[in-house]
């Protein structure tokens, strides 16, 4: 595979060791790395502007004017994809870290092995992304992403997957089921969820990040927190 690699951090030490150990696993695991550095936010986005290509963020969090979590929520307001693993010497933007949905921290100094994993594990997810299902729909075939599935609601005989614009097929959900991965979660009789898509959980419903309430049943709120976590 062929990944687009972007490595920001202001420590000029720092962007060429991760460079070398990324470099070594894409030789390790036989990929192609194009890799570009960035020594601040600002010169990232600037770039990134015109060159809307990345997969994977290396990205420090303490930097200059623009502090990485930031960075990345700017990132995050269109590209939904890319994935970003915050590699820092500092502890204390954790819980950010989930808002832009980071795939994993890294504490410097960084471990060969640690870095290898989450790139592994980046590689595994962006795999995931370039899945699409075929289904008809309204008389006509349609391509779905599987990524852009917000979630899935059942009808009688049929299930209307809500993505980008909804779309009602003449089948079951377990059917629907069958044909996603670890991202989607039975939450309810009725109801499948994508996990990246939650914003947050209380007892009675799930709130996606575009606002949309999906009620739980009772019972199923530490299913789904388990299964959040699972996923990281």
């Amino acid at each position: 595979m062929v990944y687009q690699v972007g490595i920001c951090d202001d420590s000029e030490a720092d962007r060429n060791y991760i460079q070398d150990l990324a470099r070594q696993w894409g030789n390790q695991q036989g990929h192609t790395l194009h890799i570009r550095s960035f020594a601040s936010g600002e010169e990232f986005l600037f770039h990134y502007a015109g060159h809307k290509d990345f997969d994977i963020l290396l990205l420090d969090i303490e930097m200059g004017a623009m502090d990485g979590v930031t960075m990345a929520r700017k990132l995050r307001r269109e590209n939904d994809t890319v994935q970003i693993v915050f590699v820092t010497g500092y502890s204390d933007y954790i819980s950010e870290g989930y808002e832009v949905e980071a795939l994993h921290y890294l504490m410097k100094p960084v471990k060969p092995e640690k870095l290898f994993s989450v790139l592994d594990r980046a590689a595994e997810k962006l795999f995931k992304n370039e899945r699409v299902l075929c289904l008809e729909s309204g008389g006509e075939m349609v391509r779905i992403p599987v990524p852009h599935i917000r979630y899935a609601e059942v009808y009688g005989n049929y299930v209307t997957i809500h993505a980008r614009q909804a779309h009602t097929v003449r089948m079951t959900l377990g059917e629907l089921e069958g044909q996603l991965d670890d991202r989607f979660y039975r939450a309810g009789r009725s109801v499948v969820v994508n996990l990246t898509q939650i914003s947050r959980v209380s007892k009675k419903e799930i709130i996606l990040r575009d606002g949309t309430p999906i009620p739980l049943p009772r019972g199923a709120y530490e299913g789904v927190n388990r299964a959040i976590i699972g996923l990281r």
